[in-house]
């Protein structure tokens, strides 16, 4: 099996061209949990196919560690978008990508036939709740949230799949790594749970 392993701002992924449909539905979330595993195997926070698409120039599907299909990933339709240019996939600079969260466009720019940047449109926030989804009605904006006994200012939106974004005075100090994993799984969103 041939694939890129690639990454976006530290998010990693594997990235297999996947049109002819080898990897069947019924497998790629096992193959994506066997493959994205760390230290057992090539290791990544995601799988990214290649598909054909009846309504833009190409399909992303994305597949999460666990197996999970997400919707979309700004980091990983950057690197999908350098893949399929890069290996001839697509060769134009500003095309089409169909997403559960949509149609997304793209545009590349390219020196010596090597894609130097993405620039990715994707669309407008959705700050309601229940697109995240997320407990309660309206918007999440500047609200506290209880992790583990410790308020935290939290805005909540949708760019295509859930983000919780805390605004803080030094992004260095943050523990973000143990306060991350903690706030993904809390009563308030339901679809991690």
């Amino acid at each position: 099996m041939r694939f890129w392993k690639m990454h976006g701002l530290g998010n990693d992924y594997i990235v297999i061209d996947n049109r002819d449909q080898k990897i069947s539905d019924m497998h790629v979330a096992e193959l994506a949990k066997k493959l994205c595993e760390r230290r057992f195997s090539v290791g990544a926070d995601g799988l990214l196919l290649v598909c054909k698409s009846t309504i833009a120039d190409v399909k992303m599907r994305i597949f999460n560690s666990d197996g999970s299909e997400a919707e979309m990933c700004g980091n990983g339709i950057r690197c999908f978008s350098k893949y399929c240019y890069e290996t001839g996939i697509l060769k134009k600079s500003d095309f089409v990508v169909e997403t559960m969260s949509g149609i997304k466009h793209v545009w590349l720019i390219v020196k010596d036939d090597e894609v130097q940047t993405v620039k990715v449109d994707m669309g407008a926030p959705n700050w309601e709740r229940a697109s995240l989804p997320m407990v309660g009605e309206g918007t999440c904006i500047n609200e506290n949230l209880d992790v583990d006994g410790q308020l935290y200012k939290v805005t909540c939106l949708s760019m295509g799949n859930p983000h919780c974004v805390i605004f803080v005075d030094n992004v260095d100090e943050f523990v973000v790594d143990c306060v991350g994993p903690i706030i993904e799984k809390p009563k308030g969103f339901p679809k991690t749970n």
